[in-house]
């Protein structure tokens, strides 16, 4: 059969691929594949749902429990929640499943739903299959007593900040861990625009919140972590020690320094790294990136003592490596940082809480620590309409060990077919633009050439 989930659950066009019926549909098959599985330890299974602020998040949730209710399972409705805040409510209220409504950074038309097991964690690809077999099948519905019962949980904003809170190490002195930084947050009018700011003010930082009035329609829409211009502007301009702007779900997050210059995601990793090898949290001093981090995080954490290990592009990839190695802490350039002490997804709010942290330990600002790496200029070009399945191609191949030769440890050279566009990705990184531009371009020309779609 089709499938329908991709690398981050289902996702399409709100009451477009994405109806109220798939969406019920699911919530059924998700329950009928729990009870299969077995395990529940008592009368009823339990699921937690929540959602970020689209408008169609609440027609899709109220499809979502529907589904879940008359398969028999009890439901908690955490309504407008960060995606890492259902993770840990999953977690903390011990239900067997959790679902989160979100389409995070995309916009708002579209929205996805996405299921959690045990724990918090992403289902595995083999669960998904057997929800997706289990769609439109005939079954034996539950009846009377037997059906689920649906109620909000009224807490979850509040226990969410505490555990964000909670995260952080305490000074000696008494006083709160963030307590004399000023920041700004762009909540990207979405799930974190309550949680976010009232955890930050929790941990003694006074915050400046923008993005953060969410009508339903405007998540994503010109705020966010996608859309850096008002967080930098807003952070200039209110002289605060640093910015963070995170996406519709929270789940990533990008930073600004104190001058409104752009602290990436490889940056983030690198603070991050440094803060926990110091305090002994780095798990075998070592860092899990994908093969679009910038080659001078390598270099900064190398001379740092801390090995990076790189996996493929998505952060379940990430992961799944650090989950295999015990790993403590991993991520993407985009902002997409799990810190595994303390969540099981990547989690905006938590990444910003200990950056700050790191700032008031040092005394020292963002801007500075971000200076431990320098990122080398990276050119990415995109080749299409040629045939992505020929990237072994001899001549590609040759003119790429040809490059790597040229640039030597300085630089890197790296070729991605797209997994669903008739195109191959050219990403060149040198210690010159000019240099970088110049090899990428004659490597997309080997590529143009070899690769072209005849006829």
């Amino acid at each position: 059969m089709t499938r329908i989930f991709g690398t981050d659950g289902v996702r399409g066009l709100a009451n477009g691929q994405l109806t109220a019926e798939l969406a019920l549909d699911l919530g059924v098959a998700a329950a009928r594949v729990l009870v299969e599985h077995g395990g529940i330890d008592r009368e009823r299974p339990l699921a937690v749902v929540g959602r970020d602020t689209r408008i169609s998040g609440q027609f899709l949730e109220h499809a979502v429990v529907a589904g879940l209710a008359s398969a028999g399972v009890d439901v908690l409705r955490l309504r407008v929640l960060p995606t890492p805040g259902v993770a840990y409510l999953t977690d903390a209220l011990g239900a067997d499943l959790g679902v989160v409504i979100s389409a995070s950074h995309n916009p708002m038309p579209d929205n996805g739903i996405k299921f959690l097991a045990r724990g918090g964690v992403k289902l595995d690809d083999a669960l998904e299959r057997e929800i997706e077999e289990h769609l439109d099948q005939d079954w034996d519905r539950p009846t009377g007593a037997a059906v689920g019962r649906v109620q909000p949980y009224g807490p979850c904003v509040e226990e969410y900040a505490a555990h964000l809170v909670a995260t952080l190490d305490a000074p000696a002195d008494g006083s709160r861990p963030l307590a004399g930084l000023t920041v700004v947050l762009d909540c990207a009018h979405g799930a974190a625009s309550v949680v976010g700011p009232r955890a930050l003010e929790e941990a003694g930082a006074r915050v400046i919140a923008i993005g953060a009035e969410p009508d339903g329609l405007n998540i994503n829409d010109g705020y966010g972590s996608t859309h850096l211009g008002p967080l930098q502007r807003a952070v200039v301009e209110h002289g605060a020690d640093a910015g963070f702007a995170v996406d519709g779900d929270a789940d990533r997050c990008l930073a600004v320094d104190h001058t409104g210059e752009l602290v990436d995601g490889d940056q983030i990793m690198a603070i991050l790294a440094l803060g926990m090898k110091e305090g002994g949290r780095l798990v075998d001093d070592t860092l899990v990136a994908t093969v679009m981090s910038n080659l001078g995080l390598g270099l900064a954490l190398s001379a740092a003592g801390i090995e990076m290990r790189r996996t493929a592009v998505g952060d379940r990839y990430v992961l799944e490596e650090m989950r295999r190695g015990g790993y403590s802490l991993g991520g993407e350039q985009s902002g997409h940082v799990i810190m595994r002490e303390h969540a099981t997804t990547g989690d905006g709010v938590l990444t910003a809480l200990h950056l700050m942290q790191r700032m008031a330990r040092t005394g020292r600002s963002l801007r500075d620590l971000a200076a431990v790496m320098t990122r080398l200029p990276q050119v990415l070009i995109n080749v299409g309409g040629v045939d992505r399945t020929r990237a072994d191609d001899p001549a590609v191949l040759a003119a790429v060990a040809e490059a790597e030769a040229e640039l030597g440890a300085t630089g890197r050279v790296l070729l991605r077919p797209s997994g669903t566009e008739p195109l191959v990705r050219v990403m060149v990184e040198a210690p010159t633009a000019e240099q970088a531009e110049a090899v990428a371009g004659r490597l997309a020309e080997v590529v143009r050439t070899r690769l072209a779609v005849s006829g």
